[in-house]
C-alpha cells in the first residue's frame, strides 16, 4: 500500500539524528577529487589525441611521382622509355600511359610487378613500340590508380 503524500520518511529521532548521521560519513577530500579528475581528463586527451594521429596519417598520404627522364630508343623497334620516382609516402599503380593526348592500350610494359612503385623507389616504364619523329616535341602523362596526373614534357633527339 502507498504511502499518503503527506507523509515524510524521517529517521527514528527526527532530523537532528539525520544530521548526525550526514556529519559521520565520510568523503573525499576536494584535493583528492581534482587529482582524480584531473588524471581522468589527462588520459581521455591522451586517447583522443592517440585517435586524431591515426586517423591525420592515414588522411596523409600522397602520391608524388616525379617523371626523371624521357629517353627514346632507336634500337630494332622505336620505344620511348620513361624513368619516374615516388617521392611521395604510399605506393603508386600506374594505370595509364598518355603520349601527345593519345592513350598507349599495348606495349606498354614496367620494371616493377604491377605498375606499382613503392615509396621512394623507382621504375621505368617503356613503351614499345612507338614511332617517334626526330626533334618532335612530346607530352607525357601517367595516370595513377587513384586518377592522379603526372605529365613531363620531352624532346626526341635530333638525328
Amino acid at each position: 500500500m502507498p504511502l499518503p503524500l503527506s507523509t515524510q520518511l524521517t529517521p527514528k529521532g527526527g532530523i537532528n539524528e539525520k544530521m548526525k548521521m550526514m556529519k559521520s560519513r565520510k568523503a573525499l577530500s576536494p584535493v583528492v577529487a581534482s587529482i582524480i579528475l584531473i588524471a581522468v581528463t589527462v588520459a581521455v586527451s591522451i586517447a583522443v589525441a592517440a585517435w586524431m594521429g591515426a586517423l591525420t596519417f592515414t588522411f596523409m598520404g600522397t602520391e608524388e611521382l616525379r617523371v626523371t627522364n624521357v629517353g627514346f630508343s632507336n634500337n630494332v623497334t622505336k620505344s620511348v622509355m620513361i624513368t619516374v620516382n615516388n617521392t611521395g609516402t604510399t605506393p603508386v599503380t600506374i594505370n595509364e600511359a598518355w603520349v601527345n593526348g593519345a592513350k598507349q592500350t599495348s606495349g606498354v610494359t614496367f620494371s616493377e610487378i604491377g605498375g606499382t612503385v613503392s615509396g621512394n623507389k623507382g621504375m621505368t616504364i617503356t613503351i614499345s613500340p612507338y614511332d617517334w619523329q626526330n626533334g618532335a616535341n612530346y607530352q607525357i602523362r601517367l595516370v595513377s590508380s587513384k586518377g592522379n596526373q603526372f605529365t613531363y614534357p620531352a624532346s626526341a633527339p635530333n638525328q
